[in-house]
């Protein structure tokens, strides 16, 4: 018998859907393999379950080719997954144009042509698009949209919904966090996912640990920053200040919300912070906390963090796509806030405060079958 899969639709193909695609051949290279994940298995899918069936992108340098071939095209960069004997994964996919909308802003354009262009956005792509997403069998819809994609976003949303499949919205556009968004999906019987991943040890993840131990260990947090700089197209896409707000939001909620205390607004600078080509796909840390213990004695603390961008958000979306195609197994898709309070840094706000810990616990249960308290 086949190993059952998760067919997916893949928004935008960067250097984030390019981890994906490794990584899923990586861990169907060898199926015993359960290194650097965060659960090997979810229900009856593995590791190596997610199979694109359908992509879109604008980049001219990506529209029309294979999806495998795609990965590797336009501004993506090298993201450090052993190629080995990687068997192709989506190469039988061609890469279509998506509606550009706002996904593609000024700095996206100083790198990339965007195909048709004078085309891209119409409405009547819509129900083309909907109709591959139905007839290739599409569960789950992974938004990899550049960062300040909110009317894309919310575009693509709806396609979700009109198209009967769940949605995983990796970028920080507010989706999942608000009620009217969770309210449709909810009555359509989807999972809604996201907003914003949480790499799987990224910044956010560690930051948040730091403030809630300062809160668990009885320690006054005065003042935080978090300064993060990389060299890929993410990095350099954020250089374009006006597309950011949500971003630093999502960032600096996700900590925040981690502190029991209260924090000024002028007390605390999280977000990204400047491109560095020569890093790639390499992203830098640096975070700091200063604070007060007993009897008002200072404590300060510095971490500086080095991850491989891509993969750390790739060891995030292979456990969300496959829950929430087993949400729909289910017939449960109440489970998705709590696994976008483990993976995403800006889940609904009903869940947003609960430790990592909590919402890991609740989660794995719920993994293996057992109900949830």
């Amino acid at each position: 018998m086949e190993n059952p899969v998760v067919r997916i639709g893949i928004i935008g193909v960067g250097n984030c859907a390019r981890a994906l695609l490794e990584g899923t051949a990586y861990y169907r290279s060898a199926p015993d393999l359960t290194a650097g994940l965060m659960f090997p298995e979810v229900g009856p899918y593995g590791p190596g379950a997610l199979e694109p069936v359908a992509a879109w992108d604008v980049d001219v340098e990506k529209v029309g080719k294979d999806l495998w071939s795609a990965r590797t095209a336009g501004q993506n960069l090298d993201v450090g997954i052993p190629q080995g004997d990687l068997l192709p994964v989506g190469a039988d996919v061609r890469v279509s144009r998506a509606p550009a909308l706002d996904g593609a802003g000024a700095k996206y354009r100083e790198r990339v042509t965007v195909a048709d262009e004078e085309l891209a956005g119409q409405a009547d792509d819509r129900e083309e698009i909907i109709e591959r997403i139905r007839s290739t069998g599409v569960d789950v819809l992974l938004n990899y949209l550049p960062v300040g994609s909110q009317a894309a976003t919310e575009w693509w949303a709806g396609v979700a919904l009109e198209a009967g499949v769940g949605f995983v919205n990796n970028v920080p556009v507010f989706i999942a966090r608000k009620d009217e968004w969770r309210d449709r999906f909810r009555a359509a019987g989807l999972p809604l996912i996201g907003d914003d991943i949480k790499s799987q040890l990224g910044a956010t993840y560690l930051h948040r640990v730091l403030v809630r131990a300062f809160s668990d260990r009885g320690i006054t947090l005065d003042r935080t920053y978090q300064l993060n700089v990389g060299g890929n197209m993410d990095f350099y896409n954020m250089l374009e200040q006006g597309r950011l707000a949500s971003k630093r939001t999502s960032k600096t909620s996700a900590v925040t919300d981690a502190y029991d205390g209260e924090l000024a607004a002028e007390d605390v600078h999280i977000g990204p912070s400047d491109y560095v080509q020569f890093l790639g796909d390499t992203k830098k840390a640096f975070i700091r906390c200063e604070g007060r213990g007993f009897g008002g004695a200072p404590i300060d603390m510095e971490i500086q963090l080095t991850v491989p961008d891509s993969p750390n958000s790739a060891g995030v979306v292979i456990d969300a796509a496959r829950i929430a195609k087993l949400a729909m197994d289910r017939g449960d898709t109440a489970v998705d806030e709590w696994v976008s309070a483990w993976l995403f840094k800006a889940p609904p706000r009903a869940v947003a405060q609960e430790s990592d810990q909590v919402a890991r616990e609740r989660l794995a249960l719920w993994t293996a079958g057992r109900e949830r308290d």
